[in-house]
């Protein structure tokens, strides 16, 4: 949901923005029925489904469990919204008027925002870097802080 709000913020605030970080987030964000049919008559199929939807396989599982106990807090009815709210997101034809830094994060095993909708950034926003971080999924920078951290630090510095 983060990269659906900054893509909004950017796109109304243009002049507010002198670098953008796109983490594990795509132009639009299709949302699988599967995800919207588990999420209110079953709120823990849903977190259980989490082990496979946003991690890559070998991730600790003490990663994947913060993550599940932290989702869990949420109420069903917000987190039912918030993916509307991503279902409906599309930015796409604004993609190309970017015209900041911009670095993009992905996980190479990133299921709901698959690598191509981070290719597509980088092809389409003229001063942007990919980075693709090995062993991730969709919770990138739950699974390889260190990495994302360090692309991020490195981005700071070349564009400050």
């Amino acid at each position: 949901m983060g990269g659906v709000v900054i893509q909004e913020y950017y796109f109304k605030h243009p002049n507010d923005i002198s670098a953008l970080i796109l983490c594990a987030t795509g132009g639009k964000m299709r949302v699988s029925q599967v995800i919207f049919n588990s999420i209110k008559p079953d709120y823990q199929v849903f977190l259980n489904n989490l082990r496979v939807e946003l991690f890559y396989r070998k991730t600790s599982k003490d990663i994947i469990e913060n993550a599940i106990l932290e989702t869990s807090q949420i109420d069903p009815e917000v987190t039912y919204a918030d993916f509307k709210i991503c279902d409906a997101f599309d930015t796409l034809d604004k993609t190309n008027s970017i015209d900041v830094p911009c670095l993009i994060i992905c996980g190479k095993n990133d299921q709901l925002t698959p690598v191509k909708y981070s290719q597509f950034f980088h092809d389409n926003i003229k001063n942007s870097e990919l980075s693709i971080i090995d062993k991730a999924g969709h919770g990138v920078m739950l699974e390889k802080p260190n990495q994302v951290n360090k692309v991020i630090e490195d981005f700071i510095i070349k564009n400050l």
